[in-house]
């Protein structure tokens, strides 16, 4: 008699804890954040290579003003690359970069980097 007397208070002890509300029990609460879409950023390039001349033009359809650079990798071993100057394009500003290698040229691409407020 003993042991069903002590299993019928646990059992009744399990069914209130259970029946207890989900609010009514502690646990962690997880607070949600909204994602925020990033800034729309980056002038959009094209760049042309005519033999040896390098032109890149780069417009900004965005508020924040974009720093661009022109990279240029030379064909030749002997011959020097560049890296052109940083120009600021600022909110709908087209710019206009150029440079040149002495004979051919490897590659071409342009570099952004957002201005500091």
């Amino acid at each position: 008699m003993r042991l069903s007397r002590s299993l019928a208070s646990v059992t009744v002890a399990v069914a209130l804890v259970f029946s207890l509300s989900y609010e009514a029990m502690p646990h962690a609460r997880v607070k949600v954040r909204k994602a925020t879409a990033p800034e729309p950023f980056g002038a959009a390039c094209r760049s042309r290579v005519i033999g040896s001349y390098v032109t890149a033009f780069c417009h900004n359809p965005y508020p924040r003003t974009d720093s661009v650079r022109l990279h240029i990798e030379c064909d030749r071993w002997w011959d020097v690359d560049s890296d052109g100057a940083a120009v600021e394009a600022g909110p709908a500003q087209t710019v206009r970069l150029t440079g040149r290698c002495w004979k051919e040229v490897r590659s071409v691409w342009v570099s952004h980097r957002k201005r500091a407020l």
